[in-house]
């Protein structure tokens, strides 16, 4: 048996360490004295204590340092990639806010970026995404659509919290000047959707410089100001929600069929406590062919996958997507607390995202 001190010097944990570790349940001694209160560990203690004292120094939280002592190695190693990731995003994250700093003390010349647009491609676009924009007046960082302009493409992107839609223009788009993420007035994304309902085949003109923006559309002129916020980092939310989910269920589904079932007015749901009020879910799960049905309240005791979604949700977003007539869409289940991804089997840019409900 080794002594606290003991264990402290072999494994590179203080003292106090160990003493919260044992607190905390994460490393608990072999033995207490009852009469002097000394914890004693084991030899194969050791081990474990090292891997408290590697996982403490590269800033894992407790609860996952708890889990990779008990785990087996191919648990452990999961854990470690995951921690990864989240310090990859840490440090993007810091980069971002460093340079918004730096910009803030120092700032430079205004960058003027215009983009070149197929009206037809942006009017998809926007369909698809413009569902999801937030209308909490406490929120107004997600009142607008993001209009991302990076190297890889250019995307528009919304979300409300409880959805997300997310959509690359294109084809044939024209880039001239730096990488640009603006925050588009709501507002003024409905303006350019009626004018281009009335394009011809001219490409849009859309002018970013700083806050200040400029669309032409077909000949006439919108003006307007880009929102003066830092819009959530949606990619990060999109590897660890969506690219990153190997395992979820593909399901294709027909829409029309889907849209009837939802808009039914005998259509399934189910009560379920959300915020401490009443709400009808609906219920998504497997048919025996392992198509998609919506579950009765009787089948909610058993074992299959079950996913609990707002229907009026879910009915949004397949309009949305279907707005470019596609006769079927892709829906992802990744069990009960995942979110629930609605795709185009003809494009993997164009998607929706709702946050499922516990039920």
């Amino acid at each position: 048996m080794h002594s606290i001190g003991e264990l402290a010097r072999a494994s590179g944990l203080t003292v106090s360490a160990l003493r919260f570790y044992d607190s905390a349940g994460v490393l608990e001694p072999a033995l207490v004295d009852p009469m002097s209160g000394y914890r004693w560990y084991t030899e194969e203690q050791i081990t474990p204590a090292r891997l408290v004292a590697g996982l403490r120094r590269i800033g894992m939280p407790v609860p996952e340092i708890a889990a990779a002592v008990r785990a087996d190695p191919a648990a452990v190693h999961r854990l470690l990639d995951t921690h990864l990731r989240r310090l990859a995003d840490g440090l993007t994250d810091a980069r971002r806010e460093v340079a918004r700093l730096r910009a803030l003390v120092d700032p430079a010349e205004p960058a003027t970026t215009t983009l070149l647009l197929s009206p037809a491609g942006l009017a998809v676009a926007v369909d698809a995404v413009r569902f999801a924009v937030g209308t909490d007046p406490e929120l107004p960082v997600l009142s607008g659509v993001l209009l991302d302009v990076a190297p890889d493409g250019v995307r528009l992107v919304a979300t409300d919290r409880h959805r997300l839609a997310l959509a690359r223009v294109g084809p044939g788009v024209t880039v001239d000047g730096p990488p640009v993420r603006v925050l588009v007035p709501v507002a003024l994304i409905d303006q350019l959707r009626v004018l281009l309902d009335a394009a011809d085949t001219r490409p849009v003109r859309l002018t970013a410089s700083d806050a200040d923006l400029r669309i032409v559309v077909a000949g006439r002129t919108l003006t307007g100001t880009a929102l003066p916020y830092d819009f959530p980092d949606y990619r990060r939310l999109l590897r660890e929600a969506v690219d990153e989910r190997p395992g979820a269920r593909r399901i294709p589904v027909d829409v029309a069929a889907l849209r009837a079932a939802l808009a039914d007015p005998a259509a399934p749901t189910v009560s379920c406590d959300y915020g401490g009020e009443p709400r009808e879910v609906t219920v998504l799960g497997l048919d025996d062919q392992g198509g998609l049905r919506l579950l009765p309240t009787a089948d909610l005791s058993s074992d299959t996958l079950r996913v609990g979604v707002d229907g009026g949700y879910l009915l949004d977003a397949l309009n949305a997507l279907n707005a470019a007539g596609a006769p079927q869409l892709v829906l992802e289940l990744d069990g009960p607390i995942a979110p629930l991804a609605v795709r185009r089997p003809d494009d993997a840019d164009t998607y929706s995202m709702l946050m499922p409900i516990r039920l």
